[in-house]
Formats: C-alpha cells, structure tokens, sequence
C-alpha cells in the first residue's frame, strides 16, 4: 500500500505507516523545501502537528491528529478541571483561585492536608505538593498567582488509562513506592497490571468521547464515591507500554494504517 500524499506526519511517530508520509518537524514553514511545503499545503490530514501549528492547520480546514481539543485541553489542569464540571463527571474537589488570594479564603474551603499544583505547562509529577500546614500553604503561594487545589484523598495508587483514537490501548496502576505520596511512575511510581476496574475504564472513554481528545493518558483514582478523574496528558510516558511488551509506534502504525486514527 503506498503511501498516501493526503495524510502526512510532521516528526517520526508515524514512521512504521505504509500509508502515511513522514515529513521532519520544522518550526519555520519557510525551512521545507518547495515540494515539503506543497505536501503539507495540499494534504487532507496532517498527524502530530504540535502546538506550534495545531491552529494554522485549524484554520486552513485540515484534519488534525491529535486533535485540536487534545492540544487545547492537555496540559492545562484549569481548562480540564473545568470541563469535568461543565459536564458533570466525577473529580476530586477543586478549587482554583487567580490574583492575591486570601490565605483565610484557601483556608475556608480546604483542610489540612490538601494538594497543591502547578496548573499549566507540567506532567510526570512535577509540580504537585502535599500542603500539611500553613508553612507548605506559605511557600507555594509564593510561586504561582493561578493556585489550584484540590482536596487530598489516601491513597496508594491510581489509573492510568492510554487512550489513542477512540480505543482503550493499555490501562494499569501505578503504585506509590517509599514516602512520597505522588504514584507517577517518573517520581517512583510502580506499574502494576493486576485487574483495572472497569468502571474507571468506562469513564476515561467517557471523558475523552464527550471532550474530542483521542490521544490521552488519563489518570484516575477509586475512592469511596468510585472512579473520580484527576487529570489527562497528551504526552504520556511509555514505560506502560514497555513493561506491558507493547512498541507505542507499531500502535500508531495499526491505528493510521487502518485509518482508526
């Protein structure tokens, strides 16, 4: 099967495709060459085009993958948290508070403990803080003017669900590991395969269905209210797949290949 002009993908992901050209990623289009820039122009479906061009290519009516609500709302922990409240799917309390907010208005909303983090920009942990007292409150508004909190809730392990197009492609727990209370997998976090709960399965794909985002690692806990949703990243880890045997690429390749995606 040749590969198709139509369909084109900016960087390697989709170098296993029969179908699909890969093109190298350049920030500037004056950097392709005549013919780079006329496929690019000229295809219906342009695959991981980054946030640096998912709006041109919005704006010009071509198809995009991931889409351009994967790259709207990934990343962002307040566009998110809004949308499951918009449309009424579980997720931890929440509370997001802009400016120089009263320590007396955080303090009225939330007991100790309560988590803390940084909203915009970071994944794999980082930027997610445990507050035990008024000192850790103390120390992290000093750092943001968009304070996000959100109640905390024991737990040893979470969900994490890979969703690509509309299919489940892997789900596991990560396991929280020494004293940290964070379960990433890069902070330390063990993956563990044992039986995922199907509801929480069932509410990732619910989540990306209603909100158009089709290449998603969407983390999950069960509390005693069931599955409640923590937050989604269009650029997930791949120990998942490695552990579990399964080449991320070989995904992709199937799923274009077979035009799923």
């Amino acid at each position: 099967m040749p590969k198709n002009p139509d369909r084109i993908c900016l960087g390697p992901k989709l170098s296993l495709s029969k179908t699909v050209r890969c093109l190298p990623l350049r920030l500037d289009l004056s950097e392709y060459s005549r013919e780079e820039l006329a496929l690019i122009l000229s295809s219906k479906k342009i695959y991981f085009p980054t946030p640096h061009y998912v709006e041109l290519f919005s704006c010009l009516k071509k198809e995009i993958f991931p889409s351009r609500e994967s790259y709207g709302l990934l990343g962002d922990k307040i566009k998110q948290t809004l949308l499951f409240k918009a449309l009424g799917l579980p997720h931890p309390k929440t509370r997001i508070f802009y400016g120089r907010v009263k320590r007396e208005r955080i303090l009225e909303s939330f007991d100790f403990p309560f988590v803390a983090k940084v909203p915009i920009g970071v994944s794999r942990g980082v930027g997610t803080f445990l507050i035990r007292d008024e000192r850790d409150l103390d120390q992290y508004l000093k750092g943001t003017i968009r304070c996000y909190f959100q109640e905390y809730i024991e737990i040893d392990r979470d969900i994490r669900v890979v969703i690509i197009g509309k299919e489940v492609i892997l789900s596991y727990w990560r396991v929280q590991e020494g004293t940290d209370f964070r379960t990433n997998v890069f902070q330390g976090g063990r993956i563990d395969f044992l039986k995922v709960p199907k509801e929480a399965i069932r509410l990732a794909k619910r989540f990306c269905n209603l909100s158009n985002i089709d290449h998603a690692g969407v983390d999950i806990i069960m509390s005693e209210r069931g599955p409640l949703l923590l937050e989604a990243n269009i650029h997930f880890g791949r120990e998942g797949f490695r552990k579990r045997g399964i080449d991320y690429k070989e995904v992709l390749k199937e799923l274009a290949d077979s035009h799923r995606i």
